[in-house]
């Protein structure tokens, strides 16, 4: 679809407007790279001044979406025909972005939505966000062994079956059916669907009060961590977004304020998320790999139909060592002769329901499996399967990325130079990571093993 757009030299103008404060701050562009910043224009600003104040009214929210929808006919019609999806943040947020693209899209007596100060805005936001969502086949290939592999494809999955849902829920809504899914006057297209889901992964804030949200002038603050970061983003008691300078930072003229998008996020999610790795993160800080239940295990079709928790574990350092998270291990890892069992029964309204037991008593909540293993006097046995099933992933995941160099030297001169370099440093991130996991795990095996044949003797 095609979209309009806007001179950055307007925007001062649409602030001016829409009664957002700015307080000795600009937005101007910065450099091809980092696109538009926020820059003081002012001499010099104090600890904990408030740079900028947003409406409450032009935080784009969950909230906000069904109230713009009170008042424009189209963007409530597909509100309403999606269903659920579209009570949740993520879901409307979307939907609300595609609609302001048809608005500015289609001209004339089809004019699609009502006109807000949002529809304005977005035509501000950036032509392309570099998220792997948009990287071709042979730039994906090169996240092979990597822990955004399974993370991109899953997502590319999941985008499809949003847009499938799209489509079969509006397809008889007839300006839907005329502007987005006609062959001869539709629009619409799955890299529409893209680009305002990377509209808000990149942009949406996790705001006090309200969750997440995208915060019109606030998003156009990049990201620095640690030290670097220079405001912090919150709510006031009206209700309003304000972005409030950090306690002990001054800054002066031409200085740019910046935010955290997350000093704990790891290497993978920044990429995933946002599009790059800053500079000055010398570790992959977490990573997630996925996990199956062996073929052979005899209750592996009822462990997946009891599961909740994501199939796999996380990895992360904390203080300096490898530890690790997920529920989903402790299920891979007990069997029916360690006192785990699985019942058939049948519900107050006649249904029938699946039932997880440990040593005969009843599991309402799995994620408390985890500590009825540790005060099981096999405690030992079930930690020591644990640590060895962790290892031999982490090992096959290893192996992966090792035997996929060999599609990084036949892609090398095919991929833009900035792609290549940002995956390349992925995989060197989590290569490290992933060994001082694989060393760590060892160390705790022969620890274990040790101790066992100790107590034996």
């Amino acid at each position: 679809m095609r979209r309009e757009y806007l001179p950055p030299a307007a925007l001062q103008t649409w602030i001016d407007l829409n009664g957002i404060y700015c307080n000795g701050i600009g937005i101007k562009p910065l450099s091809e790279q980092r696109g538009l910043g926020i820059v003081t224009a002012t001499e010099s600003l104090d600890n904990e001044a408030i740079l900028m104040t947003v409406p409450s009214q032009l935080v784009l929210s969950l909230e906000n979406v069904w109230l713009f929808a009170k008042s424009d006919t189209h963007l409530r019609e597909v509100l309403e025909a999606v269903g659920e999806y579209s009570h949740s943040t993520r879901g409307a947020i979307l939907i609300f972005l595609l609609v302001q693209i048809t608005h500015s899209a289609v001209a004339g007596f089809d004019k699609i939505g009502v006109s807000n100060p949002l529809s304005e805005y977005v035509k501000f936001l950036p032509p392309e966000v570099p998220l792997p969502t948009f990287w071709v086949e042979e730039e994906r290939a090169l996240a092979t062994g990597t822990s955004l592999q399974a993370a991109l494809e899953a997502k590319l999955r999941s985008l499809d079956r949003e847009f499938s849902h799209l489509h079969d829920s509006t397809e008889s809504v007839a300006w839907c059916q005329k502007h987005w899914w006609t062959a001869e006057t539709g629009r619409l297209t799955f890299q529409d669907w893209k680009d305002v889901d990377a509209m808000y992964r990149s942009r949406a804030l996790e705001l006090p009060g309200t969750g997440h949200a995208m915060v019109p002038c606030i998003d156009m603050a990049n990201h620095a961590g640690g030290d670097d970061t220079v405001a912090l983003y919150d709510t006031d008691v009206d209700g309003n977004a304000v972005l409030v300078l950090r306690d002990s930072k001054s800054l002066k003229a031409s200085d740019e304020v910046t935010i955290t998008y997350g000093d704990e996020k790891g290497a993978c999610e920044m990429l995933f998320s946002y599009g790059f790795i800053e500079d000055t993160m010398t570790s992959a800080r977490e990573l997630f790999l996925d996990l199956d239940i062996p073929y052979d295990d005899p209750l592996a079709m009822a462990k997946r139909a009891v599961a909740k928790s994501a199939p796999g574990f996380r990895l992360f350092l904390k203080d300096g060592s490898i530890d690790w998270e997920g529920d989903y291990v402790w299920l891979v890892c007990v069997n029916e002769e360690d006192g785990l069992g699985f019942r058939l029964l049948q519900t107050s309204d006649g249904e029938k329901e699946l039932k997880v037991f440990w040593n005969d008593e009843e599991m309402e909540d799995l994620t408390k499996l985890r500590g009825l293993v540790r005060e099981d006097r096999l405690w030992d046995v079930f930690h020591l399967r644990a640590i060895t099933t962790l290892q031999s992933r982490t090992e096959q995941q290893l192996q992966e990325l090792e035997r996929s160099q060999t599609i990084i030297s036949m892609s090398e001169c095919d991929i833009n130079n900035s792609t290549y370099q940002t995956i390349m440093r992925l995989r060197e991130l989590e290569e490290e990571l992933m060994l001082q996991a694989y060393e760590e795990f060892e160390e705790q095996v022969s620890a274990q093993i040790e101790a066992s044949l100790h107590i034996q003797s």
